[in-house]
């Protein structure tokens, strides 16, 4: 109930953010639901409808992965001061991100479930005076089991990876050595304000003399300094792994188009023949982007503020650092499904086969939860500066400042995976047209 009032009682943007996760996981439930009626339409042919249902995962991935950026920054179940004492710590926070995520995908699914029982005609006449009667077995009775099973899987996964993402990290170490300045100056602010009590030592009186005026002297000078860009976290580690997974996939990819063994698989939108070793090797390639995403958003930070950066660069480019981890792999998978869609329209131009309605909702989906998934990542980033950004325009700087500094950040991202998507997506299109 708890998490019922807190998703009625969200802002719209974040409501408009869960309708979009039902949205997608009723996309992602309509084709494995599409997949079963290919199964109970075609019994004598149980390798295409198994091939169908592994088509579903990369719907099913994006749809996982974007419920669970929505989760992750959604206001209304973010740690505050305070909220442990009503009994709303970490953990319950948690498992209300977990139920609310698993809500907004249950809703989706039964949408799903609704719209193929009318398509099939369970509910009323069969529409489209039966055009997709083959693909979703019409006239045959439903195995109800089967499909909530198949119908659970992205609510079940998607709460369980929301879950383990959002819970508490408590290493249980203690801190060591000495004593903060910040802690020390509150407690003899504390002290000075407070009459000693009866009995007091003079011990104690002297010690509360002698240090105000070096915690004072620290207190004005951090008053007095003017607030700066964060400074840069350490580079993400995964660049080196991305580059030589890339290079494996690549590699793997035109060796299996090369040698063309005969295993040939059926492609989305009806591409006979296509060798497994080629899917792979591309499905290697789409993971060396995303894992190579962090790495290159932090070096083009770090390129922005080289060769003596003014405040526009210096702003920038420590922004892409510190944000480096939440939006470069994001923008990892924009880029790995900017490649797939590059190869997708090479190998439907000249006489290969038109792409069907499944294969360009399942590309809907999976291109739009990948550009949801980097937009809510961007606004979030924004928002996290927003205290660094405000303090600024206080000193003086130009209002316009912050928006340029937006547009610098779009124009140095797109200036560096802009070429690197399109090279990659033409090397990895390469075997696929052969």
């Amino acid at each position: 109930m708890l998490a019922l009032r807190l998703a009625r009682r969200a802002h719209p943007v974040v409501q408009l953010r869960r309708l979009l996760v039902a949205a997608a996981a009723g996309g992602t439930g309509f084709l494995l639901l599409c997949a079963l009626g290919h199964a109970m339409a075609h019994p004598q042919a149980p390798s295409g409808s198994v091939l169908r249902l592994a088509w579903c995962a990369a719907p099913a991935a994006a749809t996982v992965y974007f419920a669970v950026t929505v989760a992750r920054t959604d206001p209304g179940t973010r740690p505050r001061p305070g909220l442990s004492a009503i009994g709303l710590g970490p953990g319950r926070l948690m498992a209300i991100s977990a139920v609310t995520t698993a809500l907004s995908t249950v809703l989706g699914s039964l949408l799903a479930l609704l719209f193929f029982l009318h398509l099939r005609g369970d509910l009323t006449g069969l529409p489209f005076d039966g055009a997709a009667t083959d693909v979703l077995a019409a006239g045959r009775p439903l195995p109800l089991p089967a499909a909530l099973t198949l119908l659970a899987l992205v609510p079940a996964v998607a709460s369980v990876t929301t879950a383990l993402v959002l819970r508490p990290k408590d290493t249980g170490a203690r801190p060591t050595g000495p004593r903060t300045r910040f802690m020390a100056y509150d407690t003899f602010a504390i002290a000075r304000r407070t009459a000693p009590p009866a009995g007091a030592t003079r011990y104690e009186e002297e010690t509360d003399e002698e240090e105000p005026d070096t915690e004072g002297a620290t207190a004005s000078e951090a008053a007095r300094t003017p607030p700066e860009p964060p400074a840069p976290r350490p580079a993400p580690g995964g660049l080196p792994w991305g580059v030589a997974v890339l290079a494996v996939g690549l590699a793997f990819e035109t060796y299996a188009g090369q040698s063309n063994d005969g295993s040939g698989l059926t492609l989305p939108g009806g591409f006979a023949d296509s060798p497994a070793g080629v899917l792979g090797g591309w499905l290697l390639t789409a993971l060396g982007l995303i894992l190579t995403g962090p790495g290159l958003t932090h070096l083009t930070g770090r390129l922005l503020q080289s060769v003596r950066p003014g405040a526009l660069r210096l702003l920038s480019g420590r922004v892409l650092q510190a944000e480096a981890r939440r939006i470069g792999r994001p923008l990892g998978v924009v880029c790995a499904v900017a490649s797939g869609a590059y190869a997708m329209v090479t190998l439907t131009s000249g006489t290969r086969p038109t792409v069907g309605p499944l294969t360009l909702l399942g590309a809907l989906v999976v291109a739009g939860c990948a550009v949801l998934t980097l937009a809510t990542a961007a606004v979030e980033a924004r928002r996290a500066h927003a205290d660094t950004t405000a303090a600024l325009v206080r000193l003086g700087a130009p209002r316009a400042l912050p928006r340029q500094a937006a547009l610098l950040r779009a124009g140095a991202l797109l200036a560096v995976f802009g070429p690197l998507t399109w090279t990659i997506a033409h090397l990895a299109a390469l075997p696929l047209a052969a």
